[in-house]
């Protein structure tokens, strides 16, 4: 007996991609489902951190409080790491493009996007200096500048081209429906 509902991963629909009566493009939302390196990069975050609360609660059980403190202080901090690396991604509304890095967020809006191309070239593995030959989605501002919105051995598409094209073809529609019509003659 299939369960799809109970799924996260079933197979994708033409109807998915219709927007539903109530979506609200003028909130972010990321056009793709976050990776499973990702995810699972995460999830062992948060597991280390709840060893790092135990150890705490511990630390204050003891008596040593100063300690306590620099416990719990670690382990929040590695929730919020855990929180950021799954916010991570390229996030779109009505009002443009939002890369979220770790560290920085940058916003473009759609009326300053020249174009965006998805373009074969070098591509660093899981975020790691190591470059391989792969797809990237691209933008590039009316001024020429260039910015890798995604790549398909990023965290979120290694080993899903699938999810890449679906996930460059939406931002693409994105930049399409509200980004600047140039007129050609």
């Amino acid at each position: 007996m299939p369960l799809p509902f109970l799924t996260a991963d079933r197979a994708f629909d033409a109807t998915d991609d219709v927007a539903l009566p109530f979506d609200d493009h003028d909130q972010w939302r990321r056009p793709y489902r976050p990776g499973p390196w990702r995810v699972g990069a995460a999830a062992l975050a948060l597991l280390l951190a709840s060893f790092v609360l135990v150890a705490a609660v511990i630390i204050a059980a003891a008596g040593t409080m100063a300690g306590a403190g620099v416990t719990f202080a670690l382990a929040a901090l590695i929730i919020a790491s855990a929180l950021r690396m799954l916010r991570v991604g390229t996030w779109v509304s009505r009002h443009g493009v939002r890369r979220v890095g770790f560290f920085s967020t940058t916003t473009v809006e759609w009326r300053q996007v020249g174009a965006v191309r998805t373009a074969q070239q070098p591509v660093r593995w899981l975020g790691l200096p190591r470059t391989v030959q792969g797809q990237a989605l691209i933008l590039v501002r009316q001024g020429g500048e260039q910015t890798t919105l995604l790549t398909d051995h990023s965290a979120d598409f290694l080993s899903r081209v699938e999810a890449f094209d679906r996930a460059a073809d939406t931002v693409e529609a994105w930049n399409a429906e509200y980004g600047v019509v140039t007129a050609t003659r």
